[in-house]
């Protein structure tokens, strides 16, 4: 029998000192054959549960510990995480077994010298009344820093750009894992065929506010579906797939995607623009084969995948009708996907922006006369957001705002203008997203 929290354990120690994806990381731990799927749930739970957390479970083990956290062995902190978080946010984990098996971790780590440790600061937190301290809440900012396990310049950051009241509600849909979507390959399938089925390899899907965008309820591997394999769909966010829609392809245009890895962006648009062509560049070739190998499995012929750097001045592209800048950036409306951003050193939001400017303003110069032009990321704050859209149209007055049709069902969160949206978990159910939309004239 297999030792799910060694599992964990061995999983998060990578996933701090390497630096390596989260996701990543869990999908090689999940291959084990002797896995069964009450196992998997255990593990992805903890597993993602203690990155969430990090933040808070610190909190608490500084509460309750004699020794500075700063004093406590990784191993050790981290053998402590995985039990505080079990203690705390797991109400069917005994406590005795989140406790002694804690211990036992630390036998198995040869931690021998910890072990007593270990028990002893549990021990305190069991036969405590408050096992979740909290900062006095007139500190807001270390409050909801502590509350919700997120860093304090980030919850300042977002307090100033969209209210403390947005801030908390933002930050309360961080925890628990994020709705799968997908985007319904209209190639090859419609969305009510493909929800048939789905539902014959035992997957519940349901329709959306966005045209053949489905959620699914599935916890296993996507990549091992017939339907997946057939190139019936391909996985993409609601929020991209509703900046695909607001680029609004056409039958016969030219659609250049200039920041395209991994290629959800393009493989959509791919199917809307039929007769006409998307052209899909990325700095690294590896990124260019898995754009071109994922339209392959799909049947969609009309990509030109190429290497291309979207800020470099001196490599042209193709006159377009459309073209999509989704820029690098600080990544913070996907942190509930990918927990590990939100203890990023250098999230980038003071230096991406010029990088993301550069880009833009980059592309505007390949678009034709009447084409339209959208900007994008996936993360939340005004600086690489609404701050470069309006910094884009008053230095380029060839382009004006082009006003963003949003679809049914999809609402703002935020007053901004109306060739700009913030799309927020809170209110969409989507990734935090921004999209820009203007027009050459």
């Amino acid at each position: 029998m297999k030792n799910t929290r060694y599992i964990v354990y061995k999983a998060l120690l990578r996933v701090d000192r390497d630096s390596a994806y989260s996701n990543l990381v869990l999908d090689e731990e999940l291959r084990d054959p002797e896995l069964d799927a009450r196992d998997k749930a255990f593990i992805s739970n903890i597993f993602y549960g203690v990155l969430e957390r990090r933040i808070t479970l610190d909190y608490i083990i500084r509460h309750f510990s004699s020794i500075r956290l700063k004093k406590i062995e990784p191993k050790v902190l981290m053998i402590l995480r995985i039990a505080v978080y079990q203690l705390v946010f797991m109400d069917k984990v005994p406590d005795n077994a989140a406790v002694n098996e804690a211990v036992k971790l630390c036998k198995k780590e040869k931690l021998f010298h910890s072990g007593g440790f270990v028990n002893g600061l549990l021990r305190s937190i069991t036969r405590s009344e408050e096992r979740f301290p909290l900062p006095d809440e007139r500190d807001r900012v270390k409050y909801l820093s502590v509350k919700y396990s997120c860093p304090e310049d980030i919850v300042t950051l977002w307090i100033e750009d969209y209210s403390y009241e947005i801030t908390e509600q933002l930050l309360g849909s961080l925890s628990g894992r994020p709705p799968i979507y997908i985007r319904v390959n209209t190639l090859k399938t419609t969305a009510a065929e493909l929800i048939g089925k789905l539902s014959s390899e035992s997957v519940s899907a349901k329709t959306t506010p966005l045209d053949n965008c489905l959620e699914l309820e599935f916890t296993g591997s996507i990549a091992s579906l017939d339907c997946y394999r057939q190139g019936l769909f391909h996985v993409q966010d609601m929020s991209s797939q509703i900046c695909c829609e607001i680029v609004g392809a056409s039958d016969t245009d030219t659609v250049s995607d200039v920041c395209a890895a991994p290629g959800g962006k393009s493989l959509n648009l791919a199917q809307r623009v039929g007769g006409g062509k998307v052209i899909s560049c990325d700095i690294y070739d590896h990124k260019i084969k898995l754009i071109a190998s994922s339209a392959k499995r799909l049947g969609i012929s009309n990509i030109n995948a190429m290497i291309r750097d979207a800020s470099d001045t001196e490599k042209p592209l193709e006159m377009s009708d459309r073209i999509l800048c989704d820029v690098p950036c600080s990544g913070l409306g996907v942190m509930r996907r990918k927990p590990e951003i939100r203890y990023k050193s250098d999230t980038g939001v003071g230096t991406l922006p010029k990088l993301q400017l550069a880009i833009l303003e980059n592309s505007a110069r390949f678009v034709k006369p009447g084409g339209t032009l959208v900007y994008s990321t996936c993360t939340l704050n005004k600086k690489e957001n609404n701050d470069n859209a309006a910094a884009f149209l008053n230095a380029y007055p060839e382009f004006e705002p082009l006003p963003i049709h949003i679809p049914n069902g999809i609402k703002r969160t935020i007053e901004e203008d109306d060739n700009c949206l913030t799309l927020f978990p809170q209110t969409n159910g989507t990734d935090g997203f921004f999209i820009a939309a203007f027009r050459k004239k």
